[in-house]
């Protein structure tokens, strides 16, 4: 059985991706930095992509940091995306 490595990535607007760690990025997107199994990327995206909003919504909207708050999503949307990934390995 083939070990697959997974990395995270994310873009000019703080949105988080899982990639295959061995493929070049897609234009647009970074490395974050970490890299493992798909549920150590997985778990990693969920604990710190807590605000699903771009970074260009958050500064129009005022709000750039999400430091020290729980996040609250507003609509059912919001709520099953936030939650998809902890969902994902029950």
């Amino acid at each position: 059985m083939e070990h697959v490595c997974y990395k995270v990535v994310v873009n000019h607007e703080e949105q988080y991706a899982l990639w295959m760690e061995d493929k070049e990025n897609a234009a647009g997107w970074e490395d974050a930095g970490i890299a493992g199994t798909k549920f150590e990327c997985l778990e990693y995206i969920r604990q710190v992509w807590i605000d699903m909003r771009p970074l260009s919504l958050r500064k129009a909207m005022g709000n750039t940091e999400m430091s020290g708050k729980v996040y609250e999503p507003t609509t059912l949307r919001e709520a099953a995306r936030h939650n998809q990934l902890a969902e994902y390995f029950e």
